[in-house]
């Protein structure tokens, strides 16, 4: 016993960054022989006794009861010290093995240090920012018990009507990749022993952003080779940075349930990737393979175990219906072992079998939750993920002494700043815009009105609000708030409209199939132009929308997505200049909703169109352009930058060798500010379809106004690869061209050969 003891202080000492380090944990061993097939049972269960965010109709029940009866490995949606103390409490003093429990909770964008929801921290293509704003939210919710997280979601996400787009990266799985990387080590750092780190959880697993016609919970079909070139590599990337544990999605991916697939979960996730943490299902997605048609809850049980599932969420299928399996032969004991082998160990790895109370520290949370530097942080994160659409006669930034007439149902509104998917955070610490730009510039004369609600649609704001009053349509008629609006604009020298979504309109169970700006606020809009003043367009969502009759009108456009906790101090840093707006768009952002699927690394046809006029018999519509609204990697600043032609450091690159692509860039306009050159490349020649571009590079540089700096990207081996149609990682012999610019419209490029 005293090596074992020995083992285990040498193991916590050195740390582990995360499962994937480890193999066969002696004291797990042990732990497991000990167990009777209930007990192992009973560690694939998890479930929650409500608070937070249901996604669904289940709560579980009794769990009290359940923990001392050694039928529950986890929960979720309890937080707090005292709290989390107190359902150790059980599983510690009334459990025979005493195994602790494993807390979760969907920290998605922050936990009390709310920061901009993920598609907008993705705008900032800063990944230093984003591992910090992970670390940060580990760090809170850890203080406040929860020691797992279901983060990063890292769907690629090409249709905005899908609400939870807002959750991801966008579009692009390289940029998606690299982002997944820095969240997975922002919430796991480099040693989950620690009391501040978090296992984190890559989901959905897999192919959720790709749902049919935009709606959630939906079906996808997909080739193999459109999902491993475009949508598996950013879940791989996390793997490949030591994610703890996945999440499955909800969706059927060749026709079987993920939950219940086997070629998903086994095949390629533990077989071909090397996955050796443990997997859970989505809340209930167990239970839901009933309604796809695959048996009752016995038989959908059996065959998510089966295929590599360890634990079912909510559900509780496996905890009342796998000793029945295993009795008739319909799974096996190993399986059984094999699942609570990998959630012991994720336990282990958390260090709760040498302290299960160390996340119960009743000091943490008054020190490290929603403290200043958090509150800093949040703010700074809010700023770089603004993208500037539009600069209408240079009108940004306004000076701090102008007169505002500040219009709109969000410029006045702490329920709408946090986002979708902030269930840890509270709305009313947010900083709305009008207390935001108050502060920063108190010179500032500005008169405040409401001008329109959200939406009319008293439906709409039904199904919205299910999680607080998002959408609050006004007793007065909105002939007289516009009137009000009007006549603080006429007494204005310049007019601030903040409109948009409100935060439930994106999100889980939140499809759109207009995505325009609510007709309420177009009206507005509308009305605050013809009044002659400059108008800005402060814009909130959770998606790319369909904006172009507002694109159209003489008004400056600066999207603000949902920002966060410092929502109104960080709108009012980038109105007023204080910082000078660099964010890119991460997802391409239509025309109407009739492209949708449109993004960047689309391919060619047969029959490409030739030009945006009209031509028959080439791959076009006849009622809008094929080019959408604005291209992914679009973003402007106050500030202007000049690209010099790229240049490359060999034209014959041989297979295994890199490739320099240097361009210089100079700040030609009157701010400093930030810009992120971005590389695409195209594959001219191969044995597959190529995408007419995509992205393998991009560098964020300073420069003062008038300085100019050199940028080189490189091209790696592993960027030139692609899975051919034997699913086989290669690159094949020929030209390659390369672009270089601000967007995903760069027009400058060089070529080379791979030999």
């Amino acid at each position: 016993m005293r090596k074992l003891n020995l083992f285990v202080a040498v193991l916590f000492f050195t740390g582990l960054s995360s499962l994937q380090a480890q193999e066969n944990i002696p004291f797990v061993e042990e732990l497991l022989q000990k167990m009777t097939v209930e007990e192992k049972i009973g560690q694939l269960n998890l479930v929650t006794p409500g608070g937070g965010v249901a996604t669904g109709a289940v709560v579980s029940e009794n769990v009290e009861a359940k923990i001392k009866a050694g039928q529950v490995g986890g929960l979720f949606g309890v937080a707090g010290p005292e709290k989390i103390k107190m359902a150790q409490d059980f599983a510690i003093n009334d459990t025979r093995l005493k195994i602790p429990l494993v807390f979760g909770s969907d920290v998605i964008h922050g936990y009390k240090t709310t920061f901009p929801i993920p598609l907008g921290l993705a705008a900032s293509w800063d990944m230093a920012l984003i591992e910090k704003t992970a670390r940060i939210a580990a760090t809170e919710a850890t203080a406040d018990g929860i020691n797992w997280n279901f983060s990063p979601m890292v769907d690629i996400a090409r249709d905005p009507r899908w609400g939870r787009i807002s959750e991801g990266a966008g579009e692009d799985p390289y940029l998606g990749s690299a982002i997944a990387k820095a969240m997975v080590k922002g919430y796991q750092g480099s040693d989950l022993s620690l009391p501040n780190t978090m296992l984190a959880t890559v989901k959905h697993m897999a192919l959720y952003g790709a749902s049919e016609g935009g709606r959630d919970y939906n079906s996808v079909d997909m080739s193999r080779i459109k999902m491993f070139n475009e949508y598996l590599p950013p879940y791989k990337a996390a793997i490949d940075a030591g994610v703890s544990s996945v999440m499955t999605s909800f969706n059927d991916v060749d026709g079987i349930p993920a939950s219940g697939n086997k070629w998903l979960l086994t095949d390629l996730l533990r077989e071909q990737w090397g996955f050796k943490g443990f997997v859970v299902s989505d809340y209930t997605s167990v239970n839901e393979m009933i309604a796809h048609g695959f048996g009752d809850l016995q038989a959908v049980s059996a065959l998510a175990l089966n295929a590599g599932l360890d634990m079912d969420m909510v559900g509780e299928g496996f905890l009342t219906t796998l000793k029945k399996s295993l009795e008739e032969g319909k799974v096996s004991e190993e399986q059984i072992t094999q699942a609570c082998r990998r959630i012991l160990e994720a336990k282990y790895t958390l260090g709760l079998f040498e302290d299960p109370y160390r996340y119960s520290d009743p000091q943490r949370p008054a020190k490290d939750i929603l403290n200043i530097e958090n509150r800093k942080l949040a703010r700074t994160a809010a700023a770089r993920s603004f993208v500037l659409l539009k600069n209408h006669n240079e009108l940004l930034p306004l000076k701090k002494d102008v007169k505002i007439a500040l219009i709109g149902p969000l410029a006045n509104n702490k329920n709408n700043m946090l986002g979708t998917w902030a269930p840890t955070g509270d709305p009313q610490l947010s900083v709305p815009i009008l207390e935001g730009l108050q502060k920063v510039a108190p010179a500032a004369r500005i008169t405040y009105a409401k001008g329109a609600n959200i939406s009319d649609d008293p439906e709409l704001a039904k199904k919205v609000n299910v999680f607080g009053p998002r959408i609050e349509i006004d007793d007065r008629s909105p002939e007289k708030m516009l009137q009000e609006s009007l006549d603080l604009a006429n007494k204005s020298e310049v007019v601030v409209a903040v409109v948009g979504e409100a935060t439930e309109m994106s999100g889980e169970a939140a499809s759109r199939t207009d995505l325009s700006i609510p007709e309420s606020q177009k009206k507005m809009i509308r009305a605050l132009v013809a009044t002659g003043k400059p108008v800005v367009l402060v814009l909130m969502s959770g998606r790319p929308l369909t904006i172009e009759e507002e694109l159209a009108l003489p008004v400056s456009i600066l999207q603000v997505w949902h920002p966060g906790v410092e929502a109104g101090n960080a709108v009012a840093d980038v109105v007023f200049g204080d910082y000078n707006p660099a964010g890119k768009l991460t997802a391409t952002w239509p025309v109407n909703v009739g492209q949708i699927p449109i993004y960047h690394s689309m391919k060619n046809t047969g029959r490409p169109a030739t030009s945006e006029t009209f031509q028959k018999f080439q791959s076009n519509y006849l009622d809008a352009p094929n080019a959408p609204l604005l291209p992914f990697g679009y973003g402007l600043s106050y500030t202007q930058f000049e690209y010099s032609e790229p240049s490359i450091n060999k034209k014959e690159v041989a297979q295994g060798e890199s490739v320099d692509i240097t361009v210089t860039i100079k700040n030609i306009g009157n701010y400093h500010g930030e810009e992120t050159v971005q590389l695409y490349l195209r594959d001219v020649v191969r044995s597959i379809t190529p995408p007419m571009r995509e992205l393998k590079g991009f560098k964020k540089v300073y420069l003062k106004k008038g300085e100019t700096k050199l940028v080189t990207l490189t091209l790696h081996a592993d960027d030139l690869k692609f899975y051919d149609s034997q699913l086989n990682f290669v690159s094949e012999p020929g030209e390659f061209e390369v672009f270089v610019g601000t967007d995903s419209n760069a027009a400058t490029k060089v070529t080379f050969t791979l030999k």
